[in-house]
């Protein structure tokens, strides 16, 4: 089925499967008439985080349904339910979809959150534009989400990254935020390059951009065409590789992070890795299982792959990061080693007893996201106080501001995989994963990476202990300790209960309805 026709068969009952997305694009147009007469733009923060949690409250809806709906038998015979397919199965709402919605909207309505409480007009002159152009650049993550075909997929990459090339370089007069802009809009556009490339091939073979239709494509001709198999896996790979900041993929990250203001840095370092992340996911289980053919393996290649890049990344991540003296530029090399960690999970396919692949890097996504958030708006309330971005400005912390001290340390021990927090368990979940496949290589480098990073994130907790020469108080702002302790409470709360969330996923989240497009 071609665009002309699935535009066709879109009819007004489907179109209402896609309120979360006409809700993000209808706030978006009218805050961005509004702005223009808006007397005070912190006005338009609040109304952008009203049409986020609008739209949340609409997937979470769709999410309810989808699981009280009754099973139905699909042309085939076989037991379906969960999924709704949209103009012709380009656009799917299923489990995995939603799920990622929620963390992408969650993690949206954080970041536009923290930004009320610390950014300043020094920051951010154009702060209307700022609120607003967050919500297409999540409206094209959950379009990868959703996405079932590679013309959709690319239609809510570019969305994705158009939106961030602006936000990254929105500090017009700051010549960092320039220069973060620019390294941003050419790697963007060599990983745009590779990703058109690879896919095209995949066109060249099968003639089709539905990912099903790819899949059925690839069973009847994949002992045809290995060597071009390989070319597209590859490309695919490596384009999507800068996307989510995975090593040798990541020099861009350090540079981009540190260039952006502190919301940005968060909504690159969560919502638009996530978006890549579901991308992968999406093409991993839809097609490359069907791309081997006797006596060429090009699906085990393709895994192995992935955990070559997850082992690099963690590595390389984990081992620069210990040079790093500036807070944001650590974040982001902490950032590519936990790209790794939630490419193992992925990489590790279905093998042996290991089947829950998926629902380890969706629980580690939502931690990450925790995490992450929660240290960075840490970050931006000490930058805001101190003028610096440097390790030195966390000195003395606990003397000043003992509760926020409190917070970045439960932040910083769940980035480092410890006891009682959700990274710990996060990572737990993968690492017994990749045992029982029987990967205990990826499993020891795992740890090993671990045990590295203690080094850099310890150093943080050692600076909050040690005498400031400044005796002035970290005065944290009502909008971002709300951010702050959400994110506190509940990186606790899944490291205290962290069975019932995971099995939950596990329990709802089916590969072949909601991964294999048929």
């Amino acid at each position: 089925m071609d665009a002309a026709q699935q535009l066709q068969s879109l009819s007004w009952s489907d179109a209402a499967y896609l309120a979360p997305e006409w809700i993000l694009i209808a706030f978006m147009i009218g805050l961005a008439v509004l702005d223009l007469f808006l007397p005070r733009r912190a006005i338009t923060g609040w109304l952008t985080l009203a049409g986020l949690l609008t739209s949340l409250g609409f997937v979470i809806w769709r999410l309810a349904e989808l699981a009280n709906a009754a099973p139905k038998m699909d042309a085939n015979g076989q037991l379906v339910s969960g999924v709704i397919r949209i103009m012709g199965d380009s656009y799917r709402i299923d489990y995995f979809s939603s799920l990622l919605k929620i963390v992408f909207l969650a993690a949206t309505a954080l970041i536009v959150l923290m930004s009320l409480g610390s950014v300043k007009r020094s920051d951010i002159p154009d702060r209307g534009e700022f609120y607003y152009l967050l919500l297409p650049a999540v409206c094209g993550a959950m379009i990868m989400a959703s996405s079932g075909d590679m013309i959709t997929l690319y239609i809510g990459l570019e969305l994705l990254s158009i939106t961030t090339y602006v936000l990254v370089g929105i500090r017009k007069h700051a010549v960092q935020s320039t220069e973060a802009a620019f390294k941003y809009v050419v790697t963007g556009g060599i990983s745009s390059a590779l990703l058109l490339f690879g896919m095209s091939y995949l066109y060249g073979i099968t003639g089709a951009t539905n990912l099903g239709a790819i899949a059925d494509g690839l069973r009847a001709h994949a002992i045809d065409y290995p060597a071009i198999l390989y070319v597209a896996f590859f490309f695919i790979i490596a384009g999507l590789g800068i996307k989510i900041a995975a090593a040798p993929f990541h020099y861009w990250a350090a540079d981009v992070y540190q260039g952006a203001p502190t919301p940005v840095t968060a909504f690159l370092a969560v919502v638009s890795k996530g978006a890549a992340f579901a991308v992968i996911v999406r093409i991993v289980y839809n097609l490359a299982f069907y791309a081997s053919s006797p006596g060429k393996p090009v699906t085990n290649d393709v895994f192995l792959v992935l955990l070559i890049v997850a082992a690099a990344a963690m590595l390389v991540g984990s081992t620069m990061a210990l040079r790093q003296f500036n807070v944001k530029r650590l974040f982001a090399l902490s950032g590519v080693a936990n790209a790794g960690y939630m490419l193992v999970p992925i990489g590790l396919s279905i093998k042996g007893m290991h089947a829950s692949g998926v629902g380890e890097f969706i629980f580690y996504l939502a931690v990450y996201l925790l995490m992450t958030i929660g240290a960075l708006t840490i970050v931006a309330v000490i930058v805001k106080s101190s003028g610096q971005e440097e390790i030195g400005g966390f000195a003395g912390l606990y003397y000043r501001a003992p509760w926020t001290a409190a917070a970045m340390i439960v932040f910083v021990l769940s980035l480092a995989g410890l006891p009682v927090t959700g990274g710990f368990f996060g990572k737990l979940f993968i690492l017994l994963g990749a045992a029982q496949s029987k990967d205990y290589w990826i499993a020891a480098i795992m740890v090993v990476s671990s045990v590295i990073s203690y080094y850099f994130y310890f150093g943080l907790v050692r600076q909050m202990f040690m005498r400031s020469t400044s005796d002035a108080i970290v005065r944290v702002p009502v909008a971002s300790g709300i951010v702050i302790w959400l994110c506190a409470a509940a990186t606790v709360a899944l490291g205290i209960v962290p069975g019932p969330v995971f099995d939950w996923i596990n329990s709802h989240l089916s590969l072949v309805n909601d991964l294999m497009i048929q």
